[in-house]
């Protein structure tokens, strides 16, 4: 059976792996050949579907509209033929899963919860590492991220959402009391979420009264700095939880949804990866209990 529409099938690995890398060295790398075997294969399939599939500047390659089709429809195709060879061959992906989350979530959040995570797949390695943004898991060997939804997400990576986003401010359970009877405080404010404060004013109408604010240079040290009681920052619910429960913050004025989620994101659709779709159910599981309850939606805390 011949299939006359079919381009060399030699030339469509390194045409997918330059397109991913924007880059022929890159690509060449990856494929572990010369940049002239890629060049010259690309310049193959060229010629063969009779378009040019790069626009070609001084230091930049940029793959065409037709050229990011194609490479989905080969990195889709791949994707296929690797979990039916899994199939056949009865092997699942080993080795250790590299999880991407971001920093402030890892740490308050999924780190305090990995035991449990080891008890219910004691199968499953994860190694963990902070970032944010989007993944590029073709450079940084990740295997799936935890990323709140505030970029699009790239061209053929997988979203699964997690949970929502809520947001309000929080501090010692003492300091809320002179918060609500409108006495001065200390807000707080960080360089990695520089609007938080604006972003819940508009969305509450609420204006806490400040009369001096203190910054840090990252999420975690302000929220850190409210847990001993230096005064109020606006805290996702998610981050927070475990001090709420623990009586270490208090949330004077409850939490709003700002409209954002957190999602997990990999290369492929998870349930072609066993280890990622065990982690899944996980987080899917222990994200249940991260919407506010009623108490913490109308303002009462």
């Amino acid at each position: 059976m011949t299939r006359p529409d079919l381009p060399p099938l030699n030339t469509l690995l390194p045409f997918e792996a330059t397109v991913r890398h924007a880059s022929m060295t890159r690509a060449a790398r990856e494929l572990h050949v010369t940049h002239g075997a890629v060049s010259r294969q690309v310049q193959n399939l060229e010629k063969a579907l009779g378009v040019a599939l790069f626009e070609r500047g001084p230091r930049a390659l940029r793959p065409t509209p037709q050229a990011r089709r194609l490479a989905a429809a080969v990195r889709e195709a791949l994707d296929v033929i690797e979990e039916a060879t899994r199939e056949v061959s009865g092997r699942e992906p080993d080795g250790p899963l590299a999880l991407s989350c971001e920093p402030t979530l890892l740490m308050r959040w999924l780190i305090p919860r990995l035991p449990d995570l080891t008890a219910r797949h004691p199968e499953l390695t994860v190694h963990l590492s902070a970032g944010g943004g989007p993944p590029a898991f073709d450079r940084d060997t990740v295997d799936a991220a935890v990323r709140r939804d505030d970029f699009p997400v790239p061209e053929g990576v997988s979203r699964v959402p997690l949970f929502e986003e809520w947001t309000g401010p929080v501090c010692r359970p003492e300091l809320a009391e002179r918060l609500l009877d409108g006495a001065p405080v200390t807000l707080l404010h960080t360089a990695t979420r520089p609007s938080a404060w604006d972003d819940w004013r508009r969305l509450t109408g609420h204006t806490p009264h400040g009369t001096s604010e203190q910054r840090f240079e990252h999420f975690y040290l302000a929220l850190q700095a409210a847990v001993a009681g230096v005064g109020v920052a606006v805290g996702p619910y998610a981050l927070v939880h475990d001090d709420l429960v623990r009586g270490q913050l208090a949330a004077p004025y409850g939490f709003v949804a700002d409209g954002t989620g957190y999602g997990l994101l990999s290369p492929r659709p998870p349930e072609r990866d066993p280890r990622v779709a065990a982690l899944l159910d996980w987080l899917r599981e222990q994200t249940a209990s991260l919407t506010p309850p009623s108490r913490y939606r109308s303002g009462i805390s």
